[in-house]
């Protein structure tokens, strides 16, 4: 089993209230609600160190099978078994996906901008908002291919469905949290909704989380992806 702290690998804890922390790796002081039982704290910009990699990864992407990529990502060094990384994954990889089956973007800026929008949405929010960074990351992907603004029509209602069709499949499996779990959750959802609204057929493959040893709160057969339960997208 994989401890959680970045720094002592002792697990974290959830405090009621925000309160100031100093990253122990860069030395900057915010306020944040998430710590380690030793009181060790590292902020979203290093716990995300590396990400900016994904980018070459998904120019060099031929697949349109948006789960595969998925696991790419997760099984790079920089990714942990939980983190505000996945707020940014689930996005790209559904971006590249949707490309190299036909949807009309451009890549590179789609995936700089999801890269900036995904980074915003701290650890921790699928706790403290009610909100999921994984099935917000989808609601934003939607939002990037169709153009979504605060001024937009059908498009702005797009991006909300989608979001809200990858947070009700999150809250029906429940908690604790699991960032491998909600990933996959979003991007099952993901696909059928770019089908059914958008005309893009991404393609469909078997989840089995592979992870579960990793994570200390794995909730065992009642995940969706677990080996007893594997299931189709």
């Amino acid at each position: 089993m994989k401890d959680e702290c970045l720094i002592c690998k002792a697990p974290l804890e959830y405090l009621n209230e925000d309160t100031e922390m100093e990253c122990e790796l860069c030395h900057k002081k915010e306020k944040s609600k998430t710590r380690c039982v030793n009181g060790h704290y590292v902020c979203n910009e290093c716990h995300m160190q590396g990400i900016d990699s994904l980018i070459g990864l998904c120019l060099n992407e031929t697949s349109g099978n948006s789960v595969a990529i998925l696991n790419k990502m997760m099984d790079m060094p920089f990714c942990h078994m939980h983190g505000p990384e996945h707020h940014v994954m689930v996005g790209m990889a559904l971006l590249t996906a949707y490309k190299n089956c036909g949807g009309d973007i451009e890549l590179k800026k789609s995936l700089i901008e999801m890269n900036n929008r995904g980074s915003s949405v701290p650890g921790g929010a699928c706790g403290f908002w009610g909100a999921c960074g994984a099935g917000i990351s989808a609601g934003m992907f939607v939002s990037i291919v169709t153009g979504s603004t605060p001024l937009g029509n059908e498009n702005f209602g797009l991006s909300h469905k989608m979001t809200a069709r990858a947070l009700e499949s999150i809250g029906e499996v429940g908690g604790p949290r699991c960032c491998k779990r909600d990933s996959y959750l979003s991007i099952s959802r993901a696909i059928d909704f770019v089908k059914e609204n958008l005309g893009i057929e991404m393609e469909k493959s078997d989840i089995v989380c592979t992870y579960s040893s990793q994570n200390n709160q794995c909730i065992g057969k009642r995940c969706p992806f677990s080996r007893a339960n594997a299931k189709k997208v």
